[in-house]
């Protein structure tokens, strides 16, 4: 199936990763729905891309919510008549640099809800669409984070749905199988992002320090999570890693 029969839906698209990648999918020929909490960023994000409203659909959603994630996949299939790849990439940090002892329930909550809880739902609706369209099957792909493999300092609620991730990644690997649906993995690092512009100022080490660390284009990302998303369905990407290449990740900490 051609780039411009198939049909992509990106989390998150209003900012950052997920603009980027929204952008990215609309130039490469995908029609493309764009999900986020904000419409406005959404249409911002269609508008930046150039690409004719036709092939692009704004769905503002909340991830986390069963019924407007019912919704964002009823849309997308009244309006393109399928769905052919799902890259669940919403993801948000809890407040500051607060320390494990420190953090609110309702923070833990708010960022499992947003990080694990979302892309278990978005998962859940990709199965049902995939496994009864004709032709079955397409391909999910997780944003997991260089936080999947190793934490920064203070942040527990988000390491911990990162490495989750990992764990949705592979059981939806294997149970998609019989449907031939393709699940797999982008771990980022340091895709200079408004989030992670901060790591241009400098931020807290493993041994206390404060420093400065490399970054990356994020359009390095979206390339990747586009050849992940134009393989063939007999092949798949489970996991890469895409990184500043002195970010310093490998290492002793």
């Amino acid at each position: 199936m051609a780039s411009h029969d198939k049909v992509a839906i990106i989390t998150g698209a209003g900012s950052g990763i997920g603009r980027a990648v929204a952008i990215a999918f609309l130039k490469g020929g995908y029609r493309t729905v764009l999900a986020g909490r904000r419409g406005d960023a959404l249409e911002e994000t269609i508008a930046l891309s150039g690409v004719g409203q036709g092939r692009a659909l704004a769905v503002p959603t909340d991830v986390a919510d069963k019924g407007s994630v019912e919704k964002l996949f009823a849309k997308t299939k009244a309006a393109f008549g399928r769905v052919d790849v799902l890259f669940n990439n919403a993801g948000i940090n809890a407040p500051g640099s607060i320390m494990l002892e420190d953090l609110a329930l309702e923070d833990w909550r708010r960022v499992v809800d947003t990080n694990l809880t979302g892309p278990f739902l978005c998962t859940q609706e990709a199965f049902k669409a995939m496994k009864a369209q004709e032709p079955r099957g397409g391909r999910i792909i997780n944003n997991g984070s260089i936080s999947a493999h190793a934490p920064r300092p203070n942040s527990v609620a988000y390491t911990a749905t990162k490495h989750a991730i990992t764990g949705l990644t592979k059981t939806a690997a294997l149970d998609g199988r019989k449907y031939d649906i393709a699940v797999g993995q982008v771990d980022i690092g340091n895709a200079l992002t408004e989030m992670a512009r901060r790591m241009t100022m400098g931020v807290p080490q493993a041994d206390g320090s404060i420093k400065v660390e490399p970054v990356m284009d994020v359009e390095n990302v979206a390339t990747t999570v586009l050849h992940m998303a134009g393989l063939p369905l007999e092949a798949n990407v489970l996991f890469v890693t895409v990184m500043a290449t002195k970010a310093p990740l490998v290492g002793r900490g």
